[in-house]
């Protein structure tokens, strides 16, 4: 059994944003040798997220319009009661639920087995922080 476990950082300047991590994932499925197996791929922290979906930039725009629908940015207490303890970031707790801390991905003969347009993101709500995204690799 072969295995391999990769940190990503992450310092996003805007609040929201959406990064195509695939090559990072790519390369790490590579070093690690393995042909048959599966990737996880996950966030580390609760206001970003990591998600597989189309590397189309209407569609980024369109999922940032919508999750700000779903959850606005608002740092006064009075929307969000997380907001009571200082933060500012409620919304981004929510916005992180909605599109899910991790994928996983099968591997087959040393390739992350994607449908045609599929491809993992880093999503970040709550930017300007440095965080962590983990690469684990598993498999023969």
């Amino acid at each position: 059994m072969k295995h391999l476990r990769r940190t990503l950082t992450f310092r996003i300047p805007a609040r929201m944003d959406f990064v195509n991590i695939t090559p990072q994932v790519e390369e790490a499925v590579r070093e690690s040798g393995v042909r048959e197996g599966l990737c996880l791929v996950n966030a580390m922290h609760i206001t970003a997220s990591v998600f597989i979906n189309d590397d189309e930039p209407g569609l980024h725009e369109d999922y940032k319009r919508w999750l700000e629908e779903l959850a606005p940015h608002d740092p006064s207490p009075e929307r969000y009661r997380h907001n009571r303890t200082g933060e500012d970031n409620a919304d981004a707790h929510h916005k992180r639920q909605i599109m899910g801390r991790e994928v996983v991905v099968a591997i087959t003969d040393g390739a992350l087995d994607f449908g045609p347009w599929e491809r993992i993101f880093y999503g970040e709500f709550d930017g300007r922080r440095p965080k962590r995204v983990l690469i684990k690799i598993i498999g023969e």
